[in-house]
């Protein structure tokens, strides 16, 4: 399996630096990988450093709790936009969710229309980790009616990461037209390919260097 296609290389660290930002998108050239996701203060540099290179910048917005204010999450993915990111990675409000409030569907549909309006795409992040099975097909389908390109499953500052079992069940709850994106805790070639066999069409990943050149050895 070719795994570049599929990984946005990752460092979203508090303490990450300019040399982390440039080695990413370099790295992202030298293995093919799909895109790179940052930190929005580095959206700019990332996209000079990208240059006419065919990949992705994606960064993040209402991170990684969720419980901004939506036109907090608003403004950040417009200023995102205007830096030169090409998708957002949205934390929901997840307290309105369980709260039963309809806000949190509010909310991912306005954040999807600016999106849009920008022709860029929008991705939600659940956090899995705080959901029940139930709970994560009442929120794929949320995100999906709402407009959502992407539902993902974590912020990777969660307990827990992305599963398996979770992936499967966000295909079965989510149309076709809808990818899922799985991040958190990804750090093997075999944790990277069991997400994809299970529906994930998107990884999110910090280790994608050492993933992909494990699965070139085992080429060799």
């Amino acid at each position: 399996m070719n795994l570049a296609p599929y990984i946005e290389h990752t460092n979203l660290s508090p303490t990450l630096t300019i040399g982390t930002i440039d080695a990413l998108v370099e790295e992202a050239k030298q293995f093919g990988f799909l895109g790179v996701c940052v930190p929005p203060f580095w959206v700019k540099r990332a996209r000079r450093e990208i240059g006419t290179a065919n990949i992705i910048l994606v960064t993040v917005a209402g991170f990684p709790l969720g419980y901004n204010m939506t036109e907090t999450k608003l403004d950040e993915i417009k200023r995102a936009i205007d830096n030169g990111a090409d998708e957002i990675d949205v934390v929901w409000n997840i307290s309105s969710f369980k709260t039963h409030l309809p806000w949190a569907k509010i909310e991912v549909a306005k954040c999807s229309k600016l999106a849009h309006d920008h022709q860029k795409l929008l991705k939600v992040i659940i956090e899995t980790a705080y959901l029940s099975n139930e709970e994560i097909v009442q929120a794929c389908k949320l995100c999906a009616d709402a407009g959502a390109d992407f539902v993902k499953t974590s912020t990777g500052f969660a307990a827990g990461g992305a599963r398996a079992e979770h992936i499967a069940l966000m295909k079965n709850s989510l149309p076709p037209s809808v990818g899922i994106k799985a991040s958190g805790g990804i750090k093997t070639l075999q944790d990277a390919t069991g997400m994809i066999e299970a529906g994930a069409t998107r990884i999110g990943t910090s280790s994608a260097v050492s993933i992909i050149q494990t699965n070139q050895l085992l080429k060799v």
